[in-house]
C-alpha cells in the first residue's frame, strides 16, 4: 500500500496549504472514521484525506435528547478531530443533529436543551468554525412527526424553529462562526402514512420559508445552506436533470437556487445567494472478489454500482459541475473509506482495508485542479435545458388552424422567448419570465393560420446566473 501511495504521498509534502490561500472551490469527505480517542489514528486518517486530494471533512456529534453539554469521550474525540484537521490543513464542518427521530426536539425545553449542546461544543472546540444543524429532517429516519393527521408538513415549521434557536445561541458565544442550515435529503415522497413519510426538499424549502416569514423574524436562521444531491442510482450519472418536484440533485442546481430565493428572499434571511455546501454526495462502487473477505453482508440491488473507472469519472464531473455553480462553495464526497458492511456504502476512494481504489488517481487530480482554478466551459455547464411541449393538445390542421399554448418548464428561473414564424415573417412573438419546476402554457396567437410551413423556436435564458441560451425549434405543415 505503501508503495502505491508514495506519489501522493510526495505531492502533499510540497502542496500548498488549502486554508491560505482562499481556493475558489473546497473539495472534501463526509467521513466519520476520523472520530477517534486516539490522536495518532486521527493523524492518519487525514493523511488519507490529504491524499485524495481534500481539505475539508464533515464530522457528526449526535445529541442523545437529554443532555445540555457533550460527554468528555465525545469532546475527546472532538478535539482529536480538530487537532489533527489544523496539522493538516483541513477544514471541518461540524455536523450535531438528533441520534434520530425518537429525541426530535419538538418543545422549547428540548430545543433550549440541544442549543445549549451545540454552544457548549463551540465553545470547547474554537478552532472549528463551521457548524451545521440538523440532519436530513425532511426524511423520517431523523425526524419525526414528518405529517400531522391531516397530512400538512410539520417537520419545517419545527426544523426552523430549531434552526433559529441555536442560530442565536452559536452567535451569542461565536459570532462569527458560520451556521449552516438544512442538510436536506436529495428527495421524498410528500405522502403521509407511506410507510416512509419523507417530504421533498422542494416542499420542505418553501415550507421553511413560510414558517420563517410567519414568525416575522428581523434575523437570519443561517449563513450557509447544506444541500445532499445523491443520484437515485450510483449508475446514474451526475449531469442526469431531474423535473419532478419530488428529487433535486446537482443537475438541478437552477431549480434549488430558485427555491431558496422564493423561500427567502426579501427578508433578512439571504435567500437566491445564499451560499450553498454540497455535503453528502456518494458514488457506489464494485468490490473486486479479492477484497470481498473485508465486507459483510450484500450489496442491495437498487443500488447498482459501478466500475472504479466510472466512480472517479463521476465524481471529476460532479465536482466540475459544483465549481461552475456559482454559489456553491464546498463539496464533499460521502465516504472517504468504504463501510465494512456492505449494506451501507462503498462510495469511498479506499476499501474498507485502507487500500486505494483505482478512482483516487483521477479524484485527487480533479479536487487539486478544480481547488486551484475555476473549470472552464461553465457557461455550458450551467445551461438551461427546460421540457418544451409545442403540441399539448394537438398540432394544428385544416381543421383546426390554430397553435394551442406551448407548455415550458424551465429548470432554473428563465426569460423566455417563443416566436412562430412562416417562411422569413414572424407572424407571433411572445416574451416573458418563467419560474424554475412551475410549468408555464404560453399562447402565441389565437388567429388562425393559412396554410402552409411554420417554424415555432422556443429561446430560455437563465436570470439567476451566466449561461448559455437554450434555443430549440419545431416545424409544422398542414
Amino acid at each position: 500500500m505503501l508503495t502505491r501511495l508514495l506519489p501522493f504521498i510526495i505531492a502533499l509534502a510540497f502542496a500548498p496549504s488549502a486554508l491560505a490561500g482562499g481556493p475558489t472551490m473546497q473539495f472534501g469527505a463526509a467521513e466519520d472514521v476520523v472520530r477517534t480517542t486516539d490522536l495518532p489514528a486521527a493523524k492518519a486518517k487525514m493523511t488519507l484525506l490529504r491524499l485524495a486530494g481534500f481539505s475539508a471533512v464533515r464530522v457528526t456529534s449526535q445529541w442523545q435528547g437529554t443532555e445540555a453539554t457533550p460527554s468528555e469521550t465525545e469532546l475527546t474525540v472532538l478535539r482529536n478531530v480538530a487537532g489533527a484537521a489544523q496539522l493538516s490543513a483541513v477544514r471541518v464542518y461540524l455536523s450535531i443533529y438528533p441520534t434520530g427521530s425518537r429525541v426530535t426536539p419538538l418543545t422549547p425545553e428540548a430545543r433550549e436543551l440541544f442549543a445549549a449542546y451545540v454552544t457548549s461544543l463551540k465553545q470547547q472546540l474554537p478552532s472549528i468554525r463551521d457548524v451545521i444543524i440538523g440532519n436530513e429532517p425532511n426524511i423520517n429516519r431523523f425526524w419525526l412527526p414528518q405529517f400531522d393527521r391531516k397530512g400538512k408538513d410539520v417537520a419545517a415549521p419545527a426544523y426552523e424553529l430549531l434552526l433559529a434557536r441555536s442560530y442565536d445561541a452559536i452567535k451569542a458565544v461565536a459570532p462569527s462562526v458560520e451556521v449552516v442550515g438544512g442538510a436536506l435529503s436529495h428527495m421524498g415522497i410528500n405522502k403521509r402514512g407511506s410507510g416512509r413519510d419523507t417530504i421533498a426538499p422542494q416542499k420542505f424549502l418553501l415550507d421553511l420559508g413560510k414558517a420563517y416569514r410567519e414568525t416575522k423574524r428581523q434575523l437570519p436562521i443561517m449563513d450557509a445552506f447544506a444541500f445532499h444531491p445523491y443520484l437515485e442510482h450510483a449508475n446514474l450519472p451526475p449531469t442526469y436533470k431531474h423535473y419532478s418536484p419530488r428529487v433535486i440533485t446537482i443537475a438541478d442546481y437552477g431549480r434549488l437556487v430558485s427555491l431558496l430565493g422564493r423561500a427567502f428572499d426579501g427578508t433578512a434571511q439571504e435567500g437566491s445567494k445564499l451560499p450553498i455546501i454540497y455535503a453528502e454526495f456518494g458514488v457506489e462502487s464494485r468490490i473486486p472478489d479479492a477484497l470481498l473477505p473485508a465486507y459483510t453482508g450484500t450489496e442491495p440491488a437498487t443500488t447498482r454500482p459501478v466500475n472504479e473507472s466510472v466512480q472517479a469519472r463521476f465524481y471529476a464531473k460532479a465536482m466540475q459541475m459544483a465549481a461552475c455553480q456559482p454559489t456553491v462553495r464546498t463539496f464533499l464526497v460521502f465516504r472517504l473509506i468504504d463501510e465494512a458492511v456492505r449494506g451501507g456504502w462503498q462510495s469511498g476512494v479506499y476499501y474498507a482495508n485502507g487500500s486505494p481504489k483505482a478512482s483516487l488517481p483521477g479524484v485527487e487530480e480533479a479536487a487539486r485542479r478544480l481547488a486551484e482554478q475555476r473549470p472552464t466551459a461553465c457557461t455550458t455547464v450551467l445551461a438551461p435545458k427546460p421540457l418544451v411541449s409545442y403540441f399539448p393538445v394537438r398540432r394544428p390542421t385544416a381543421r383546426f388552424p390554430t397553435v394551442k399554448p406551448v407548455s415550458l418548464l424551465c429548470d432554473a428561473d428563465c426569460r423566455y422567448e417563443l416566436r412562430l414564424m412562416k417562411g422569413s415573417s414572424v407572424v407571433a412573438d411572445v416574451r416573458g419570465k418563467a419560474i424554475a419546476g412551475v410549468r408555464k402554457k404560453i399562447g402565441l396567437t389565437p388567429n388562425p393560420l393559412t396554410p402552409g410551413t411554420y417554424r415555432i423556436m422556443v429561446r430560455a435564458k437563465a436570470t439567476a446566473f451566466r449561461a448559455n441560451e437554450f434555443v430549440s425549434s419545431r416545424k409544422f405543415t398542414f
